[in-house]
């Protein structure tokens, strides 16, 4: 996918500060302007809201694997009763849980 970025010279100070960041993380442009977003979005979700976010799952699902999750004797952990329902793939919990803990540790 390729997305074209239109700014001003007025916007130049948020390119430099985008380059200098993607410098000391050694990533691409594009890489710390994604990074940037995503933060901006999920910042302060839940796992499964990310999931929802992410496409993986719509939001019924998750309403009933916490009401699984408060049922049951011992508190399971969302992403593994989503996964051991079949209603996600282990990849994207993985992925939910980069994101969640990148936006938290910001």
């Amino acid at each position: 996918m390729q997305i074209t970025l239109y700014c001003n010279d007025d916007d130049k100070y948020l390119l430099d500060l985008v380059d200098k960041l993607a410098l000391q993380q050694r990533k691409s442009r594009s890489a710390v302007i994604m990074s940037i977003l995503e933060e901006y979005f999920e910042r302060d979700k839940r796992l499964g809201e990310i999931l929802v976010d992410l496409g993986a799952i719509d939001s019924t699902r998750v309403k009933q694997a916490l009401a699984e999750q408060e049922e049951g004797g011992r508190r399971r952990l969302i992403g593994e009763i989503l996964i051991d329902k079949g209603w996600v793939r282990p990849g994207d919990v993985e992925r939910a849980l980069i994101i969640q803990s990148r936006v938290r540790r910001s």
